[in-house]
């Protein structure tokens, strides 16, 4: 049985904004991450339909950016909330976890689009097809902290 661990906490007020790190964020069932662009309804997305309460995406995917494609991305700017360490979040679409306290629902993989690319003023947005990360539902709210573990069993 695998055990990952939190490594970053982002939000942003509104689409288009910079990510803001976060040492602790307050997430709530049904909603998102407390002050975030989609738990606000100001996301780039918020208007289309699906489950983006909290994103996520492992930092081995960034690492391997850098190794495989000399494409540094950095923590706050792959756009997603949580960075994970060790957690194999291709394997969690449908299934319900826990970061810290919170209990989180693996809802879809996060697809890469152009819209990164033009934030960043760079191309990432192809390197990233089947590792841009998992879309999730929040189940039970809760504080978690950066350094949390992630795991299947509570």
């Amino acid at each position: 049985m695998w055990q990952g661990k939190l490594l970053h906490i982002h939000t942003c007020a509104q689409g288009g904004d910079d990510m803001v790190a976060h040492q602790s964020a307050r997430l709530h069932a049904g909603v998102g991450i407390e002050g975030d662009r989609y738990a606000t309804g100001r996301g780039k997305y918020s208007d289309f339909p699906d489950v983006r309460e909290v994103t996520l995406i492992e930092i081995e995917t960034l690492e391997a950016l850098v190794r495989d494609h000399d494409l540094t991305l950095s923590v706050d700017e792959h756009r997603r909330n949580l960075t994970t360490r060790d957690v194999p979040l291709n394997h969690l679409v449908g299934r319900d976890f826990w970061v810290g306290d919170v209990q989180l629902r693996g809802g879809r993989l996060n697809t890469p689009c152009r819209y990164l690319d033009l934030l960043l003023g760079r191309a990432a947005c192809d390197l990233l097809e089947h590792r841009s990360g998992l879309n999730c539902s929040i189940l039970t709210g809760g504080t978690i902290d950066v350094g949390a573990p992630i795991r299947l069993e509570r």
